[in-house]
């Protein structure tokens, strides 16, 4: 696999309020990443406006907003966000089947923006799952909520690397494996408890790398996600 088709895996996190930042790295990183993904801190700052005007950057958006609520509530969420044309979007699937299928059901009968089902947060390890009253280890956690997500329609799986040769296993080919919590090895961990190397994580079954600080905080944006996608292909 070329280092092109291994940057198309990439999805750079632009965690900021700063809307002139955010569109001036989206533009650095044009051509060289799958696309960008705008979470909880950018939208509550910019709302739809912002993605839309991040998204005429020319990337597929991820929407990484995490809805979680009554079923009636996340559809007319979903419906909301629809017509924003993203690529990829998500919800907890803690919130249970109906909430997840009531947001499937929301997105329609498109093939986007893709339901992605989040597991267990990347900054979560099982002491912090026992201390919230889920005495389960993380991975035995993950992949009980991935199939109660999987069963209500989902596209896509979102847990840390850890989880992902366990994950594709269980799931098998047909449902996309979306890995925040990825390192190079030259980056600092960060808030991070469960990660890996963007190459091991594609080794082990993840179809898209949610890659931020190490990008972000490059010196050279563009140049650090070249180094990922080269570093990915060089093996």
């Amino acid at each position: 696999m070329s280092s092109v088709e291994f940057s198309n895996k990439i999805f750079c996190a632009i965690d900021t309020t700063d809307l002139d930042f955010a569109l001036q790295l989206a533009s650095k990183l044009k051509g060289l990443i799958g696309g960008v993904k705008l979470g909880k801190e950018f939208f509550a700052a910019h709302g739809p406006a912002g993605v839309a005007q991040v998204s005429r950057t020319g990337h597929r958006i991820f929407l990484d907003i995490k809805f979680h609520d009554i079923p009636n509530t996340v559809a007319a969420a979903i419906r909301a966000v629809t017509d924003l044309g993203c690529f990829m979007l998500t919800v907890h699937a803690s919130g249970g089947p109906s909430m997840i299928e009531a947001a499937v059901e929301a997105r329609g009968k498109f093939a986007t923006p893709k339901i992605l089902a989040v597991t267990v947060l990347t900054s979560l390890n099982d002491n912090d799952l026992e201390a919230v009253g889920q005495c389960n280890p993380v991975r035995d956690q993950v992949i009980r909520l991935a199939r109660i997500a999987k069963a209500s329609g989902v596209d896509g799986i979102v847990s840390s690397p850890q989880e992902v040769s366990a994950l594709r296993e269980a799931m098998g080919s047909d449902v996309d494996l979306v890995v925040p919590g990825i390192r190079p090895n030259w980056a600092s961990a960060d808030d991070q408890k469960r990660i890996m190397t963007p190459l091991k994580a594609v080794r082990a079954g993840a179809d898209y790398l949610v890659i931020g600080r190490p990008i972000t905080r490059a010196d050279d944006p563009a140049e650090a996600a070249r180094l990922i996608a080269d570093e990915m292909s060089a093996d």
